[in-house]
């Protein structure tokens, strides 16, 4: 893939996000420059729904313009900068505020688990990142630096999906349809997930079932993204 193929998957990739539901006026999802690994692109500071392929600019793993005279991107574009240097395994990112999401990150002691084999990504659990514990009582909950994406990066870990304590979540892939991919299905298994712990006590897969669903999703990507660009580019 060259540099302006990703930037059309890219712009493609928001539209998707948007019409799914997972983003709205906020959000980011981003791609590791497929010639050059040390950079990234990610669109300008703007709505996802918005994004086209001039939209994108190139980044570098401390989060600056590669062009200085680029546009201003996100001010969590830090969040992306950080998994990349930190993942080297990570082609894409995806940071967004998903309204079933956030409840299990703000709940002590609860966190989004794996209810449903769409959701195998998920594995045991995911980790959940406090920023008091980084940065104090204060802060506007946002990444706004290196120092603040390196935090968030080390509670990751090895994970695929981290919730954000009163924030979000962001979800890494191999791939942007494997990152949109599990953006999505972040939202829909915290959606069933709250819906089943009304209902009783739930049956969580484990880690060995959600290992192996994982796999046979993966093996799956391209029938949903196909179907979500052609309802993306349906939506204009």
């Amino acid at each position: 893939m060259t540099g302006v193929e990703a930037q059309a998957e890219l712009a493609l990739a928001n539209r998707i996000l948007a019409l799914r539901g997972v983003v709205d006026a906020f959000g980011h999802v981003s791609a590791r420059h497929p010639e050059r690994p040390d950079r990234f692109l990610i669109a300008r500071n703007m709505a996802p729904a918005r994004v086209t392929p001039g939209d994108v600019v190139e980044l570098d793993l401390d989060g600056e313009a590669v062009d200085p005279a680029a546009p201003r991107s996100y001010l969590e574009r830090f969040i992306h900068a950080a998994l990349y240097r930190a993942r080297p395994d990570v082609m894409a990112v995806v940071h967004s505020h998903s309204p079933s999401v956030v409840p299990l990150g703000a709940v002590r002691g609860m966190t989004l688990r794996c209810v449903c084999h769409m959701g195998g990504f998920i594995g045991a659990g995911a980790p959940v990142f406090e920023i008091r514990d980084h940065a104090g009582p204060a802060t506007s909950l946002l990444i706004t630096d290196n120092r603040l994406g390196d935090a968030l990066a080390g509670t990751l870990a090895d994970a695929a999906v981290v919730l954000m304590r009163g924030h979000g979540s962001t979800v890494v892939g191999g791939s942007v349809p494997q990152a949109v991919f599990r953006a999505v299905y972040a939202e829909v298994g915290a959606r069933m997930q709250c819906e089943a712990m009304r209902l009783g006590e739930v049956v969580y897969l484990t880690e060995e079932e959600a290992r192996a669903a994982a796999l046979a999703n993966d093996g799956q990507i391209g029938r949903a993204w196909s179907l979500w660009a052609e309802e993306a580019a349906a939506g204009g």
